[in-house]
């Protein structure tokens, strides 16, 4: 099997890489957006020798999914981020699209109706439009937050001194992601998501030096992902949002590989409302002790006030 998929992974992911067009640009920061920034920054260091830092003290990671939005506060915000990080979180998943013209920003759906007063196709939308709507939080109310672009966001974790997840959808490309974290200067606050073997290694071609979530399930499989050019130093591997293996997150965290999982999902299917139903954590505690070191999860600031584990990240491994 090894002999056979290498071939197609490298294959293909080098094919990808080849037929990607130039990147573009990254946008300007916007002037006009309110500046955020907190005068107690933390330094966690570069990103990989951080990551080693959470697995090797058993500190756990909890990340804000869509950036974790609360009442008055929307997902994929900037001011939802702030607040988050004001609650102590350290590292939020948020969704990046793409403009008509080619504006980088965040929004989850291919769509605007969800979660802003416009309506339309992101990918119809020009950003001169985009930049005008609201944003609404998850009870449909409206909000005086706007969609914020990429650049901004990046410039955002760097003054806070947190991570940002970032999660391409269909609308863009890994390489003008890329574009912007290099033009930010924030390749020590950014984790790049990839869904599957070709992904991963075109990021890996791409930008060698940046983190990386990746799919990893079994040693004979990150050889064949190693051999193809992605360095497991800059990975954490991603195992899924059920059936929580313990004896896998031990087994990647035995490789120097962290172990990141998700209790997020559909209401009422997701492990976040099973696990919360009695309101006992006890299940989430459970996923740090087998030795878990990320976490994403709907139930953000819920399950961090629950745990310790999180904030002993912060004790061990980031300087103020």
């Amino acid at each position: 099997m090894k002999s056979l998929l290498y071939p197609l992974v490298l294959g293909a992911g080098l094919s990808l890489v080849a037929c990607q067009p130039e990147a573009q640009s990254a946008d300007p920061p916007d002037t006009d957006r309110p500046e955020l920034i907190d005068s107690n920054r933390l330094d966690l260091g570069p990103l990989p020798a951080f990551f080693d830092c959470v697995r090797e003290t058993g500190g756990l990671l909890i990340a804000s999914h869509r950036a974790g939005p609360a009442p008055g506060y929307p997902e994929n915000a900037i001011e939802t981020m702030d607040y988050g990080t004001d609650q102590g979180l350290l590292i939020h998943e948020i969704d990046v699209v793409e403009s008509r013209d080619g504006v980088l920003f965040l929004l989850h759906d291919r769509t605007l109706g969800r979660t802003t007063t416009g309506t339309g196709a992101v990918a119809d939308t020009d950003w001169e439009t985009i930049q005008t709507l609201n944003l609404k939080d998850n009870d449909g109310e409206i909000t005086d937050f706007t969609p914020p672009k990429l650049s901004d966001v990046l410039l955002w974790a760097k003054a806070r001194g947190v991570i940002v997840e970032l999660d391409k959808k269909p609308t863009t490309s890994f390489r003008n992601i890329i574009s912007h974290v290099r033009a930010a200067g924030a390749e020590d606050h950014a984790v790049l998501i990839t869904y599957n073997d070709n992904q991963a290694v075109e990021v890996a071609n791409l930008a060698p030096d940046l983190m990386m979530t990746a799919s990893v399930n079994s040693r004979e499989h990150q050889e064949t992902l190693e051999a193809a050019g992605v360095n497991f130093d800059h990975v954490v591997a991603w195992m899924g949002i059920s059936n929580p293996n313990p004896r896998a997150f031990a087994a990647v965290g035995r490789r120097g590989i962290e172990a990141a999982f998700g209790t997020l999902g559909r209401p009422g299917d997701r492990l976040d409302d099973q696990y919360w139903a009695d309101g006992d954590p006890s299940e989430f505690q459970d996923l740090v002790d087998g030795g878990l070191t990320l976490l994403a999860t709907d139930a953000t600031y819920r399950t961090a006030e629950a745990l310790s584990a999180d904030d002993d990240v912060v004790a061990n491994c980031a300087a103020g």
